[in-house]
């Protein structure tokens, strides 16, 4: 991307983005399926749309701070609507960036590529889709997206790219896992070489970093408050079972697991198991 080329088309600039859950929609439509599942809603205003031209015209703009090491935390001020921030991982083979925003303009499109760039987009499930077709055609690179969430994806391009199975590899050192909490294509990612020397994991909310980061927890609807079932909870523990890592890098920012992340997952679930059986007996 140069610099002096602006990011988006006045054309691209007007798609509609639901302000609810911030996912752009390649065509004007009446409502937002991702809202209308019952793991997300509808607000209480009914649906209501922006666009990147408003958005920008509103006064928002880009933010990207340090999250840990080697890792950049992007995102928006103000929030736009779930308020996640996605992260640049810089990696000697590529920068990846994991989940995406709903929100893009030049100037952090400019310091993005003062950080190396973006080679590859990797998206955890629907909710955080945000205008990942945008920042992709930005960037020319490919988006990951698990097949099991094809049909969520709102704005298709040729540059989105759907995996399929419980584990895919995107660069020498970077591992896609289909963990299936929270969505059936649930994904985290493992960075097997980060500067540490000790792992992270990449899970947006499939293993959701809670206000106790020493924590995480499973959730089938965040905001509807509708737990994960155990089954998919362990399925996800033994797909990450072979996968080594230290910190975990939740959806928003500052939660964030600086030590002991495999544990941290273990006896998370132990606890969220122990109370799940509770509640059955």
């Amino acid at each position: 991307m140069s610099p002096s080329k602006p990011v988006t088309s006045s054309t691209s600039a007007q798609l509609p983005i639901c302000r609810t859950c911030g996912v752009q929609y390649g065509a004007p439509r009446a409502d937002c399926p991702i809202c209308l599942d019952e793991r997300q809603y509808v607000g209480w205003a009914g649906q209501q749309w922006t666009t990147l031209a408003e958005l920008r015209a509103d006064g928002h703009r880009g933010r990207i701070d340090e999250e840990g090491p080697g890792v950049h935390g992007v995102g928006a001020v103000p929030s736009v609507a779930v308020g996640q921030r996605a992260l640049l991982i810089r990696s000697p083979s590529g920068n990846v960036l994991w989940d995406c925003v709903g929100y893009l303009d030049d100037n952090l499109a400019v310091e993005i590529e003062k950080l190396g760039g973006i080679s590859a987009i990797a998206v955890s499930h629907p909710h955080f889709y945000g205008v990942m077709t945008e920042w992709a055609r930005t960037f020319d690179a490919p988006v990951y997206v698990h097949a099991a969430d094809h049909d969520w994806v709102g704005r298709p391009d040729p540059l989105i790219e759907y995996w399929t199975g419980d584990t895919h590899q995107i660069t020498p050192s970077m591992t896609l896992i289909n963990a299936g909490t929270h969505f059936a294509g649930g994904t985290v990612l493992h960075w097997s070489d980060d500067p540490e020397g000790r792992g992270a994991l990449f899970s947006g909310d499939i293993f959701m970093v809670v206000m106790d980061r020493r924590w995480v927890s499973f959730m089938y609807s965040i905001p509807n408050f509708i737990p994960e079932r155990p089954r998919t909870i362990r399925r996800a523990l033994e797909l990450i079972e072979p996968f080594a890592f230290e910190r975990i890098y939740g959806a928003f920012w500052g939660r964030v697991v600086t030590a002991d992340g495999w544990a941290a997952v273990r006896r998370s679930a132990e606890r969220y198991m122990r109370f799940a059986l509770d509640d059955a007996s």
